[in-house]
């Protein structure tokens, strides 16, 4: 390996990264979202300053992606609490807890964005007239949400008047190799090319069981609001840094 080759290396392993070049294409996800209530202070006590949460809202999203660039097909999950940065007009997700099964996926969400993604078991599925997402860890069912199968229509426009969560925002760390900090940011991405398919909503059910590895819980469900399953095509764009913490 000459040195221009370490210049044009995008990822390592240099022969076969793990990590691909945005943009990236997922086609034919299938997404079961849940909008629930929770306590406010609940919320505030995982979101990084100087973010601010809108509401009282939590988002649970448990995806099977049928047909990914480089990932081929997994299933993936999000937690997500709906935020703003003051002073400015960016609103959209935070994330503090993601459990997916695919390494690259798990690398990719946190080099590139600064994910907290972490190995996990999601699934879902329909169980007669019943739409079932579920998220395990360590051998736990950390997760289960259910819906209603295909009672009634709905469009995008119904889940983001609930919550926006096409922008993502996340807290990117990275130490440097002597433990100095190396990045240091809020960071935001935005989905892109979004077509959807079919989307319908239902009635919804949330439980979340402790794990200290997967700490869901601490997001406590008061009032379950709604339920959407939907199946979309996207794709994954590089993002941008909203406030570094180092400047």
């Amino acid at each position: 390996m000459i040195t221009d080759d370490v210049s044009r290396t995008f990822e390592t392993p240099f022969d076969n990264p793990l990590v691909p070049k945005f943009p990236i294409e997922m086609r034919n996800t299938e997404i079961l979202t849940v909008f629930y209530r929770t306590d406010a202070e609940a919320s505030r006590r995982l979101i990084p300053s100087p973010l601010e949460t809108v509401g009282d809202l939590v988002i649970i999203h448990i995806y099977h992606m049928n047909d990914s660039d480089w990932f081929g097909q997994y299933y993936e999950s999000a937690v997500q609490i709906p935020v703003r940065l003051p002073g400015t007009e960016i609103v959209g997700a935070y994330s503090p807890y993601l459990y997916l099964q695919s390494d690259g996926a798990v690398a990719t969400g946190r080099e590139i964005y600064g994910q907290p993604k972490k190995g996990g078991e999601p699934n879902l599925e329909v169980r007669g007239d019943l739409f079932v997402g579920t998220v395990s860890r360590n051998g736990i069912e950390v997760i289960t949400v259910t819906m209603a199968y295909k009672q009634q229509r709905a469009q995008l426009a119904d889940m983001a008047r609930l919550g926006d969560f096409r922008t993502n925002i996340n807290l990117k760390v990275v130490p440097g190799v002597d433990g100095t900090d190396a990045i240091r940011q809020l960071t935001a991405r935005t989905l892109s090319d979004v077509h959807v398919h079919e989307c319908w909503s239902g009635e919804a059910t949330v439980e979340l069981r402790p794990n200290a590895q997967a700490p869901v819980y601490r997001l406590p469900v008061r009032e379950v609001v709604q339920g959407f399953y939907w199946r979309t095509d996207f794709s994954l764009p590089f993002g941008r840094v909203i406030h570094d913490y180092l400047a």
